[in-house]
């Protein structure tokens, strides 16, 4: 019903939302493994005329829309005044709709005030899922996020302040075999300095080749094979001291499927870990594997 830029992605968790397009692409773009690197993916905001028929093509369906996602990278990029406008639509012409949510870099919230999000928050947009893909300053250069531990951190204060739920993503593997315990220990120091509503991880993918990732490490990004992943997440598992984060690693590219709370589950995921890098748990297979 609704003609997208391809190709579109949106979290997991968002498998029954509809999928708005306010945005083409990603502001930023410069990320050593970005997805949004084919010409027609190059950033653009979409008129607010598109997005508003965009919106009464999907009322008119008769389908039952519950929540919305403001697709692509980082529609947060949009000004405060716009997301209000979009919100207000959404509000006049999908009154059945409970939950709207967006991805956020943290560099989106610099000139958003807790007050405006606070608004928006009104509006019904609740949920940012916060790509911080580390918390290691050195991995975060390395790979041109353009970002730093501090700025993730200050932007997860002000989702809480703004009372705002958070949902950050981890990237596992994106420090290489090279910085593998450093991505994981700083990511985990993050985490327990922010204390997300909800954390996931997923694995680093490169379905468009290693080349900008190979030149930003030096000469050639080396992958952390399947144990050195798990590991990987031991690492990352044991260090984080989270209250009452839903914990999620359960995304297609992960080898192990693991979901919990942290803390109370803590132990019985670290112990799940432990039992896949003996290998008396069973894994994904790679054709079962996606991005």
């Amino acid at each position: 019903m609704i003609d997208y830029i391809e190709p579109v992605f949106r979290p997991p968790s968002e498998w029954k939302s509809l999928i708005l397009q306010v945005t083409n692409g990603c502001s930023w773009n410069n990320c050593s493994f970005c997805m949004y690197t084919q010409p027609q993916k190059q950033f653009r905001a979409q008129k607010l005329d598109k997005i508003e028929q965009d919106i009464l093509t999907a009322a008119a369906s008769g389908y039952p829309i519950a929540r919305v996602f403001l697709a692509d990278g980082d529609a947060m990029s949009l000004p405060f005044k716009r997301l209000k406008e979009i919100c207000e639509l959404i509000n006049t012409h999908l009154p059945s709709v409970t939950r709207i949510s967006s991805y956020c870099l943290p560099r989106n919230l610099t000139n958003k005030t807790v007050e405006q999000l606070q608004e928006l928050k009104a509006m019904g947009l609740s949920l940012l899922y916060v790509g911080c893909e580390s918390g290691d300053d050195q991995v975060l250069t390395l790979i041109e996020k353009g970002e730093n531990y501090q700025s993730s951190l200050t932007a997860l204060e002000k989702i809480k302040q703004a009372g705002m739920k958070s949902s950050v993503m981890i990237l596992m593997g994106l420090g290489g075999v090279a910085l593998s315990e450093q991505h994981a220990l700083n990511s985990a120091r993050l985490m327990n300095a922010a204390q997300p509503d909800y954390l996931s991880t997923l694995v680093v993918s490169l379905p468009l080749g290693t080349e900008r990732m190979d030149k930003v490490f030096g000469g050639k990004f080396v992958l952390p094979d399947t144990q050195g992943l798990l590991k990987e997440m031991g690492v990352l598992l044991t260090n984080l001291e989270l209250e009452k984060t839903i914990f999620r690693s359960d995304h297609a590219s992960n080898y192990l499927v693991l979901k919990g709370v942290l803390g109370k589950d803590k132990a019985a995921l670290v112990a799940q870990v432990e039992h896949a890098i003996k290998g008396t748990i069973p894994l994904r297979q790679e054709w079962q594997r996606g991005l």
